[in-house]
């Protein structure tokens, strides 16, 4: 999980949707070079997604809950005169997205006993209603950057 990848580069769209981030998440999704298996896992979990909200395009609410998931703000350790102070920054765009497509891969995993496609579309659902793991998780991030308000002024 922890590799750095350009992908970012030669990231072509999904030939399903034509969507650059739900290539790239099926990128992320994807274990041992079996994309075959990623795209399966993640259309299965589209499919989920339409019996259970018929009023929206599964895709949009794929892109919405990621959307959701989003962090705006984040505590980054900063040393100041020997004391590390938890800063609160801004997060870049492109660590926004990783963020996101990481915290909901880790609240999937963390789900034990039934079909990746299950919980991925379980959890993209909760997402999308702003509830659930990756969103219990972006909270956190943003209640500890809101803490810690007070070292913003270190902030580089």
């Amino acid at each position: 999980m922890g590799r750095i990848t350009a992908s970012r580069k030669q990231l072509k769209p999904d030939a399903k949707h034509n969507s650059l981030l739900a290539a790239k998440f099926v990128n992320c999704l994807m274990w041992d070079g079996k994309k075959s298996i990623a795209y399966k896992v993640f259309y299965d979990s589209l499919d989920i997604i339409k019996g259970k909200i018929a009023d929206q395009e599964p895709i949009d609410v794929f892109h919405t809950a990621l959307e959701n998931i989003k962090p705006h703000i984040e505590v980054r350790s900063k040393r100041v005169g020997g004391a590390a102070y938890q800063v609160p920054m801004q997060v870049s765009k492109a660590r926004q997205q990783s963020l996101a497509i990481r915290w909901l891969l880790i609240a999937v995993r963390e789900k034990k006993g039934r079909p990746t496609a299950v919980k991925l579309a379980d959890e993209l659902v909760a997402a999308y209603n702003r509830e659930g793991s990756a969103m219990t998780r972006r909270d956190n991030v943003h209640r500890m950057a809101d803490a810690n308000k007070a070292f913003a002024h270190f902030a580089w």
